[in-house]
């Protein structure tokens, strides 16, 4: 970890009152003491921002009503005072011109997934991290797990052999009935294409798939053939899908993401299949990684131990706890921010960061999942079989 001299002074967009996610980062970016949140514009509402502000102790001077007031005052503010850098996690359609105005005054940006709103506004966004020379991360979470970092390495040590598939799926129950008729917020947004986009449960969970199988394999998807269907009568969006995946170097694979999968909470798995042997991961299960052959027994790795610490650094530098103290969600989101937050130290200091503090999701991840939900709905409404996803 990068030397701290002092705290990282972070502002917020989103997460106000009866948000999920907003909460979950906040924990997150300060669960490790060297972050601490002094500004935010918490809410559309500009009487919910300020009350939000009230109550994670801000002062009424740095809970703005908009994002926008919140750039210009943060901006205006001497260089030992303003924040080093924004979260944010509002709905889709806040993240572009959030980000955009953060990023063209100077200030490092972490975003949630999925980045933007469509893949027009994430070209357009990438072009703006690069003028702007600063950090920009995207929190596709499950990419800080401990044990997916060690798969990861034992993909690129060989340790699989020459990988032949790839299995990723996402399922969850919670969208089976219309909730978000009924007032439940979390629901409204995300079925509610102004505000989430083309997709909805590829676009919600269906991205965080893509992007784990990615991210493990090293591989990037280079054709699909999609179906996605709306199961609940009345939902513009998507709540259900299945993708047939050509990766690169030949290895195929299946991904599917559902939300009306009845009894599933958040049941994210993956298995990884090469020559020689298999990873299996999964997010309920999070700290252990299997490892299986056809002539040997099964491998359980079990997170914090030190022979997981000598076959992958990363893997140790996402672990907090001994082995048997479980680690899981608001570490897989501490561990993006700490290694995005030690990447703007090293920037802020003119000095290059370590390798592992660079091992975080980037605009460039973020791009990447809006050409894979935009090639699957194209996919999905396309009499053709396979589509090629754009570069």
């Amino acid at each position: 970890m990068a030397k701290i001299s002092r705290k990282l002074r972070m502002g917020m967009v989103g997460g106000g009152p009866g948000a999920f996610i907003g909460d979950v980062h906040r924990r997150a970016a300060c669960l490790d003491g060297d972050v601490e949140l002094v500004a935010g514009a918490f809410s559309s509402n500009a009487t919910k921002s300020r009350r939000k502000g009230r109550e994670l102790g801000l002062s009424r001077a740095r809970s703005y009503r908009s994002y926008t007031e919140m750039v210009e005052h943060e901006a205006s503010l001497p260089k030992d005072e303003r924040i080093d850098f924004v979260s944010i996690v509002t709905p889709n359609h806040i993240h572009f011109p959030a980000a955009r105005a953060f990023l063209e005054a100077g200030f490092h940006v972490i975003c949630d997934k999925p980045m933007t709103l469509d893949v027009r506004e994430a070209r357009q966004l990438k072009k703006i991290v690069a003028q702007s020379r600063r950090v920009f991360a995207v929190t596709y979470n499950y990419t800080g797990y401990p044990m997916v970092k060690l798969a990861r390495d034992f993909v690129r040590e060989g340790s699989l052999g020459r990988l032949r598939k790839i299995v990723v799926r996402y399922p969850q129950g919670w969208l089976s009935t219309r909730i978000e008729i009924a007032g439940h917020k979390q629901a409204a947004w995300r079925t509610d294409p102004k505000r989430s986009g083309a997709a909805g449960c590829m676009g919600d969970i269906g991205t965080h798939a893509a992007n784990l199988a990615e991210y493990i394999t090293g591989l990037k998807i280079v054709e699909l053939s999609a179906d996605l269907t709306t199961f609940v009568a009345g939902r513009p969006l998507d709540d259900d899908g299945n993708v047939l995946l050509r990766f690169q170097r030949g290895v195929r694979g299946l991904l599917y993401a559902s939300q009306i999968s009845v009894g599933e909470e958040n049941g994210l798995a993956i298995s990884i299949y090469g020559e020689e042997k298999g990873v299996e991961w999964h997010q309920e299960d999070p700290n252990i990684l299997q490892v299986k052959s056809q002539d040997g027994p099964l491998e359980v790795w079990t997170r914090g131990n030190p022979f997981v610490a000598d076959r992958s650094a990363a893997a140790a530098r996402a672990t907090r706890l001994p082995a048997g103290h479980p680690e899981a969600f608001h570490e897989s989101f501490a561990n993006v921010y700490r290694n995005a937050a030690d990447t703007i130290r090293a920037r802020n200091a003119r000095s290059r960061p370590e390798p592992l503090a660079l091992d975080f999701p980037s605009v460039d991840d973020g791009l990447r999942g809006m050409i894979f939900i935009q090639t699957v709905i194209r996919s999905s409404r396309s009499s053709r079989k396979w589509l090629k996803v754009p570069k």
